[in-house]
């Protein structure tokens, strides 16, 4: 009887070993042999599951993507409230600072997808992902008429998560100019204004 592979184990370790490479080094000027030493292999046993260093980093990238909304949409989903949910998405979607991993990762392999369509579409499909679970709560508080909208709910979301990216950028650089609990406020600040909703829980 054959034994069963082994290539979906290693698979996701030399995953685990890219992703702590490229949040350590940068993904500029990454070669395949920082993230073959990391772990603990020649480059050329790295070729043998994967082709190329950046196939390896497509499978990075989608993972780094599907971790970071599965764990937006579940803080989101525990809520039951709208205020509640919106404080949730937003409290979420923020780095801790610049040693969030997750976060970091997410920014450096997203400078890739100015030159690769391949990684540019998963960029894409993170955003209208954020963008879908901010309108649902746009929606669900202005059916409920706790928010008053002033603009409609995919313009107020792509507004949110684009804010979101901007002040990402600013946390995750080496010398942040503000902290996060300022980004959140501000953030929190556009959420409000755009749902004339003070998002606090009701008396």
């Amino acid at each position: 009887m054959a034994r069963p592979s082994k290539a979906p184990e290693r698979r996701a370790e030399l995953v685990a070993a890219a992703r702590h490479t490229v949040v350590e080094r940068g993904v500029l000027n990454l070669k395949l042999r920082d993230v073959a030493d990391h772990a603990g292999m020649s480059p050329g046993s790295l070729l043998y599951y994967y082709p190329s260093l950046s196939d390896l980093l497509e499978d990075v990238q989608q993972e780094a993507v599907e971790r970071f909304c599965v764990a937006r949409e579940a803080a989101v989903a525990a809520e039951a409230d709208p205020r509640a949910r919106m404080r949730a998405m937003i409290g979420t979607g923020l780095p801790n600072g610049k040693n969030d991993e997750l976060c970091v990762l997410l920014y450096e392999l997203g400078t890739i997808a100015r030159r690769e369509p391949a990684y540019a579409a998963r960029h894409i499909a993170l955003y209208e992902r954020q963008v879908r679970g901010y309108v649902g709560i746009l929606e669900a508080g202005a059916a409920t008429g706790i928010f008053d909208l002033t603009d409609d709910p995919v313009t107020i979301a792509r507004n949110l998560v684009t804010l979101e990216d901007g002040y990402g950028l600013h946390l995750t650089q080496a010398v942040p100019p503000l902290d996060r609990s300022v980004a959140e406020a501000m953030v929190l600040s556009y959420a409000r204004v755009s749902t004339r909703c003070s998002l606090e829980d009701p008396a």
